[in-house]
C-alpha cells in the first residue's frame, strides 16, 4: 500500500523538474556540521563501507560528492582474464539471461523490448543481458565490462521513474521510458557490448569520463561516433543518486557465470566472453 501511493504521487508530480531540483539542493554546501551529521545518518543507515573509500566524512562538500566518492586504488581488482566479462558496478544482480524474442524482463509480470532500452538497435535480439541494479550504500561509479574501444553513445531523455521493485511491477516499460545513456563498446573479437545506464527519480543525473555530456538538464535526444580505447575495469562514468545498469551483447557473444539475487562488485568476473559459431 505504501509503495502504491509513492507511484501515485509521483505519476501526478513533475518528477524531471523535481529531480534536477533535489539534484540542485545536494550539489550545494551546506554548513559543514549539517552535512557531517546527514552523512553519519546515511553511511549507519545503508551500511556504507567506508574502509574503501579515499576520503574521510569531512572531505566531502556536498551530499553528491560523497554519493559520487571514488574508492582507494587497488579496492577493485580487475579479474585478468582475456575471456572475462567483469562487474560494471556494485550492484545486485536483478535478471539475467537471454533476450528471447527480443525481450528483457522487468518483473515477473511485465517484460520491455530490447529495441526500445537501446533506441531502435536490432542487433542485440536474443543475446545475452544482466540486469544490475545499484542500492543506496553501492560505489556510484560504471566501468568498463570488457576491453574494446568505445565506438558512441545515444542519449535518450525520458521519465524518472524510480525503480524500486513495487515500481518496476507496475509501471510499463519503465526502463525502456526512464532517462538513459547506452554506451557502445566494440571488441576485436567479440562483437558490440551495450552498456546501458539507467537514471531515477531523485537527481537522475549522470555523467560520463568520455564526453562533456551530462544527462537530466534539459538536451535533447543525440547519438555521438567515437574512437577510444577502453580496458576492462577502466571508469565509464557514474550516477548522482541511483539506479540500474543494463549490460546487452550480441547473439551467441557471452555465458553468464553470476545469477538473480547475487550481488557483484566492480572488476569481478561474472560472465565469459565467446565467439559465436561459424
Amino acid at each position: 500500500m505504501k509503495d502504491g501511493l509513492v507511484i501515485g504521487f509521483l505519476s501526478v508530480i513533475p518528477r524531471k523538474r523535481t529531480s534536477r531540483a533535489m539534484g540542485w539542493v545536494l550539489r550545494t554546501r551546506p554548513p559543514k556540521f549539517v552535512l557531517r551529521t546527514f552523512l553519519r545518518w546515511y553511511i549507519r543507515h545503508y551500511r556504507v563501507d567506508l574502509t574503501e573509500v579515499e576520503q574521510d566524512v569531512a572531505d566531502f562538500d556536498s551530499v553528491v560528492a560523497f554519493f559520487t566518492r571514488a574508492l582507494r586504488p587497488g579496492a577493485r581488482p580487475v579479474c585478468p582474464d582475456a575471456d572475462a566479462v567483469v562487474g560494471p558496478a556494485d550492484a545486485k544482480v536483478y535478471a539475467c539471461g537471454l533476450a528471447e524474442g527480443g525481450r528483457l524482463p522487468q518483473s515477473p509480470e511485465l517484460d520491455y523490448a530490447v529495441q526500445d532500452l537501446l533506441g531502435g538497435d536490432g542487433r542485440y535480439d536474443g543475446g545475452p543481458f544482466a540486469v544490475l541494479y545499484l542500492s543506496p550504500r553501492d560505489y556510484h561509479r560504471v566501468h568498463s565490462p570488457v576491453t574494446g574501444r568505445i565506438i558512441g553513445y545515444r542519449y535518450r531523455p525520458g521519465r524518472l521513474w524510480p525503480v524500486f521493485p513495487a515500481a518496476t511491477r507496475k509501471i510499463r516499460d519503465l526502463f525502456a521510458r526512464n532517462e538513459r545513456l547506452v554506451i557502445r563498446i566494440a571488441t576485436e573479437d567479440r562483437g558490440e557490448v551495450a552498456v546501458v545506464m539507467v537514471g531515477a527519480f531523485g537527481v537522475g543525473r549522470m555523467a560520463v569520463t568520455f564526453s562533456d555530456l551530462i544527462t537530466n538538464t534539459g538536451g535533447a535526444a543525440h547519438e555521438a561516433e567515437l574512437d577510444l580505447p577502453i580496458a576492462a575495469g577502466d571508469e565509464l562514468g557514474q550516477f548522482e543518486m541511483g539506479s540500474t545498469v543494463v549490460l546487452v551483447f550480441e547473439p551467441g557473444q557471452a555465458v553468464w557465470e553470476t545469477e538473480p539475487g547475487v550481488d557483484v562488485q566492480v572488476g569481478q568476473r561474472i560472465g565469459r566472453a565467446t565467439r559465436s559459431p561459424d
